[in-house]
Formats: C-alpha cells, structure tokens, sequence
C-alpha cells in the first residue's frame, strides 16, 4: 500500500485537500477523490494550468474530508495561508494521511 494511502475502508465518499511540491520549489493546493489519480493528471500536463507551467514533483501531504463541501473550504483557507503557513500545514498534516479536525 502507497504511503499516502487511505488507512480505512470506508472513504467511498471521502475527498482530499492536498499539496504538491512542484517545479521551482512552488506549492500547488488542490481537491480529488484520488488523489494519486489526480497527481498522475497533473504530471501528464492534464490537470490545472499551473501544474502545466510548474511540473509536479511529489505530494507533500494530504487531510481526508468527509464531502465536497468541507474540502472546497479547507482548500480555499489553505490557499489563502502564506507560504510559510502552508508549509507549516504540510508539517502539521505528515507525509500520510489524516482525517480533518485531527
């Protein structure tokens, strides 16, 4: 198993709020329901414009949601988080993963 992989069965309808370490040492914050699919996209130049211009070099963590919903919020805080900020979130959260409010 990854690991960045889901630790429990139950995440059929669990969406993520990830960061990707990119290209010129860039954060890049974004939603998926797989978020190794959704990596994938992003290096293959299928994903959001940025990621086209700063190539995905790894997913430096990711926190479980419970909907759409709550994740669109958390990714929208943590975009608006300076860099340092972001950084500390990444720290925070680990390389694997971690349910929201944890």
């Amino acid at each position: 198993m990854p690991p960045n992989a889901p630790t429990d069965t139950n995440t059929a309808d669990a969406w993520w709020v990830y960061v990707l370490l990119c290209q010129r040492e860039k954060l890049y914050v974004g939603i998926a329901k797989d978020v190794e699919v959704r990596f994938k996209l992003h290096c293959a130049g299928r994903g959001a414009f940025f990621t086209r211009l700063n190539k995905p070099i790894q997913v430096l963590a990711q926190e479980r949601h419970p909907s759409r919903s709550s994740a669109l919020k958390a990714e929208y805080a943590l975009k608006q988080r300076k860099r340092e900020e972001k950084l500390a979130w990444v720290q925070e959260t680990g390389p694997g993963t971690r349910p929201a409010g944890n």
